[in-house]
């Protein structure tokens, strides 16, 4: 079990990772790089002037998906599910690194790690990919979700659509619903033996790992025995930057704290009029009634409800996950959401 989740290295478990080489390939403005989609854009911060990694997949004039990946300090890699399905039905869409993580720059500047700083980051992407309202969708996984909401209530101007894919809308509900309904659930005595671990801040013991992913992992991020992980997610989850991940998610598996410890927008919900998505799975680590409220919180909200997912849905609920997320692209691109 060590063994294998060295070569996991999950997200969720960020000090785990902290070993992993994660340098970002050489742009080599090779027209090789150039066929396959791939554009290293200048973002401009208060630290300066950096760059992030985008790859394009396909053309389409009226839907075009920019994708924000979770961690925070994840990569793009995990959504490779996609490839399976949306070239198919002639979707337009974008990979995209966040600024610190694995194939865009990483700066060691922890002044960066802020919601408005990744919200104007995210505009200058769209901006350099020439992204607007008609043709312009956003979908946000797990802490990606938490940045495509910000960037919603900030821009939705230049949205046509929104997708919010498996992250709730407060992380003080988020933190009430793993105290009071996933803890519960688990092996009491597992759980006191993780607890135990986290009090004494020993995150590298290799039996926190291990006790997660057999009391929890398994369970609620990804429901596949853990040597099936997808190749996708496991180089996503390799590629974790911890120098991210912990000071805005905190060290704890079983919550979230950091930075992030107080984010709610369950009362700007209301605010968002663009049409949204939002995604939720009987098994997440997150509550999916309240995800089912969130779509009905906005002002035209659709709910997709994934009976077999868990957190990682697009890989455990997988035909469903795409299905959904096709239908609603295609049902606002046709005007019939």
């Amino acid at each position: 079990m060590r063994r294998m989740l060295s070569a996991v290295c999950l997200a969720w478990v960020s000090v785990a990772c902290a070993g992993e080489d994660s340098s970002p390939p050489t742009d080599t403005g090779t027209a090789e790089v150039v066929r396959e989609g791939v554009r290293m854009i200048p973002i401009e911060t208060p630290s300066g002037t950096f760059r992030v990694w985008t790859r394009r997949v396909g053309e389409n004039p009226t839907i075009k998906l920019l994708l924000l990946h979770g961690g925070p300090g994840a990569t793009h890699e995990y959504f490779e599910a996609m490839d399976d399905y949306l070239p198919g039905e002639g979707i337009e869409y974008y990979y995209y690194d966040q600024l610190g993580s694995a194939y865009s720059d990483q700066p060691d500047d922890p002044d960066l790690w802020e919601i408005p700083r990744f919200v104007d980051e995210v505009e200058q992407v769209r901006v350099a990919l020439g992204l607007d309202a008609e043709n312009f969708y956003l979908l946000g996984h797990s802490w990606g979700g938490i940045l495509a909401i910000e960037y919603a209530l900030e821009h939705q101007d230049d949205l046509k659509g929104l997708i919010i894919s498996n992250m709730m809308a407060s992380i003080p509900a988020y933190n009430e619903y793993a105290h009071d309904v996933l803890m519960p659930a688990m092996d009491q005595s597992a759980l006191a033996e993780i607890q135990a671990m986290e009090a004494a801040e020993d995150f590298g013991n290799p039996r926190y790992m291990d006790l997660l992913m057999e009391h929890h992992y398994v369970d609620h991020v990804l429901r596949m025995p853990p040597e099936e992980w997808p190749d996708a997610v496991n180089r996503a989850f390799d590629k974790i930057n911890p120098e991210i991940y912990v000071p805005m998610q905190g060290p704890s598996e079983l919550g979230a704290s950091g930075k992030l410890v107080d984010w709610d927008r369950t009362a700007d919900l209301g605010r968002i009029t663009v049409p949204t998505l939002v995604i939720g799975a009987e098994h997440d680590t997150m509550d999916p009634a309240h995800m089912e409220w969130m779509a009905g919180a906005v002002q035209h909200g659709r709910y997709l409800y994934l009976p077999d997912g868990s957190h990682m849905s697009m890989w455990d609920d997988q035909e469903a996950y795409m299905a959904g997320v096709m239908a609603f692209l295609k049902d606002v691109d046709a005007g019939s959401f």
